[in-house]
């Protein structure tokens, strides 16, 4: 597979509600879109990384720096055999794991469509559907959440996983507790702790909650595991597994019994197989979280999340809670069990790209 050009867009979407963490409040994404075109097919991936390094220290103009300047270059002088030959096209690039995640996920889609697969049946995916979870981010006050969390279940999402911080943790979650004690209910913090903080998650340990998502730095393993030892409630790490060694590393120390498997974070597809074989050997619960991603990114996630690994309800929940406009067809609907169908009749992504949308809400094109 020799590509012929890549072709790099900026799309502006807009969301239906401000989304806020503890990093701050998002109200529109600047996506990056990747094209990748080889024997006269068009091959697709969506770069999750923010205008900002506050998820991770990339940027969308970081991730298009390094493939300007290193990995189109590279690309086209090469003739991978196999989307996991991309891996070691890229080996020498330290980091910058979304900006390579969003290529090779354009790759593993031009490979399906040239070999007639759905990218579930290539790396492996068995599920039809997946458990759909929902994320709530901190709301104007715990009423409007408790509203939230009303229609959320109404709508039979299998998870409600909520977003915390200082200040807004322990008295919100006895608040949903007093009202849904059996609920599926983990949360969410983003880094926003420190191992000083351990009181807090003892206190949370009496709420039955599934797992507490990453509490503590962004690139820590050893407090964790500390504070592990701390607690029952299982703790989940997503922004300190950047790979299957940080992973491992991280389950042998007991500093995460859960993972929340971003494939993106990690660097795309190939190393997530690597996770999933390493969860295979450990019996480590994964499952796929969300950045916000259009149809694109989302069609890659449901193939991952319906990976026999994944046995967690995910952060993939349907295309129209998040935007008002789309890129692909059809978009992604929420099934009446709380599931959310794997795109798989179709080779590559399983879905078909508007590239007359990505156009429309384009801001910046780079052909290279």
């Amino acid at each position: 597979m020799k590509v012929d050009s890549i072709t790099l867009y900026h799309a502006i979407m807009k969301l239906r509600n401000p989304f806020r963490t503890s990093f701050g409040v998002t109200q529109e994404r600047e996506i990056m879109i990747t094209r990748v075109q080889a024997e006269g097919l068009d091959g697709y991936g969506e770069c999750i990384a923010e205008k900002g390094p506050w998820y991770s220290g990339e940027t969308i103009d970081s991730c298009q720096s390094i493939i300007n300047n290193f990995i189109s270059p590279w690309l086209k002088k090469t003739d991978l055999d196999h989307p996991t030959d991309f891996k070691k096209l890229v080996q020498q690039i330290k980091g910058n794991q979304m900006a390579k995640a969003c290529m090779e996920d354009a790759i593993w889609d031009l490979y399906g469509q040239i070999e007639n697969k759905s990218l579930q049946k290539l790396i492996g995916g068995t599920k039809e559907s997946i458990p759909s979870g929902i994320s709530l981010g901190i709301q104007q006050n715990v009423d409007i959440l408790i509203e939230k969390i009303g229609k959320a279940l109404e709508k039979n999402y299998q998870r409600i996983k909520i977003k915390i911080e200082p200040g807004w943790d322990v008295e919100i979650v006895k608040k949903i507790r007093d009202i849904h004690p059996n609920i599926p209910l983990m949360v969410d913090a983003n880094s926003a702790y420190r191992l000083k903080d351990k009181d807090i998650f003892i206190s949370l340990d009496k709420f039955n909650l599934m797992m507490i998502e990453q509490p503590l730095q962004y690139y820590d393993i050893l407090d964790h595991a500390k504070l592990q030892k701390e607690i029952a409630t299982p703790i989940c790490l997503d922004e300190s597994i950047k790979s299957a060694d940080d992973a491992r590393v991280a389950i042998e120390a007991d500093a995460t019994r859960i993972i929340n498997v971003k494939p993106a974070r990690v660097g795309g597809i190939t190393e997530t197989l690597r996770i999933h074989e390493l969860a295979k050997k450990t019996g480590i619960p994964l499952w796929c979280g969300g950045m916000l991603e259009t149809g694109i990114g989302r069609a890659k996630n449901l193939a991952v999340a319906s990976l026999s690994t994944f046995t967690q309800p995910n952060d993939i929940s349907e295309s129209e809670r998040y935007y008002t406009n789309y890129l692909v067809n059809p978009i992604f609907e929420l099934n009446s069990d709380g599931t959310i169908s794997v795109p798989n009749k179709l080779p590559g992504l399983g879905i078909k790209v508007n590239l007359n949308a990505i156009e429309k809400y384009a801001s910046m094109k780079v052909k290279l």
